[in-house]
Parts: C-alpha cells; structure tokens; sequence
C-alpha cells in the first residue's frame, strides 16, 4: 500500500507545488505581492496534470519493469527438510 501511495502521490502533487512555488518566487520578485484568491487558481489543469504525470509514472515503471513471463514455481520443502527457493523459470 505505502508503493502504491509512493508511486501516485508524488507525481499527482508535483505540478500544484511547481506552482505554488513559482507563485511564490514571483511574488518575492515582485515586491511581496499577495498571493491570488484560492477561486482564481487552475485547479482544473494543476489536477489534470497530477493525473497525466502520474499515469505516465505508473506506465513508464510497467515498461521499466516489464512483466513476468515464465511460469511460477512455489518454494517447496524436501524430504530432509531442505527448503527450495521458488520463482519464475
């Protein structure tokens, strides 16, 4: 579950805290002007792009680390015990 969260997460809030930082280094910039009203941020495209980036995360990691493609063979025990790991052939 964490793998999960670390895979989506990150990549889902990068381009709204891309954002908030440029907004904020715009604003030191610029003499310490306020910060916009929360109703004027592009909420649509800053969730739009965490949706894109995080798809194309989870894409790119299924092509980095491919699939298996061999047949599973479960770790078994032997008649003196010895224990065989198991695995993909």
């Amino acid at each position: 579950m964490i793998r999960v969260l670390l895979d989506i997460l990150p990549p889902l809030l990068l381009p709204t805290l891309l954002w908030l930082a440029r907004l904020s280094w715009q604003q030191k910039r610029n003499g310490g002007r306020l910060l916009p009203d929360w109703q004027l941020v592009p909420w649509s495209w800053l969730l739009m792009a965490g949706v894109a980036l995080a798809l194309l995360v989870l894409f790119g990691g299924a092509l980095v680390n491919g699939t298996s493609t061999g047949h599973y063979h479960p770790a078994q025990i032997d008649q003196q015990g010895k224990l065989h790991q198991g695995g993909f052939n």
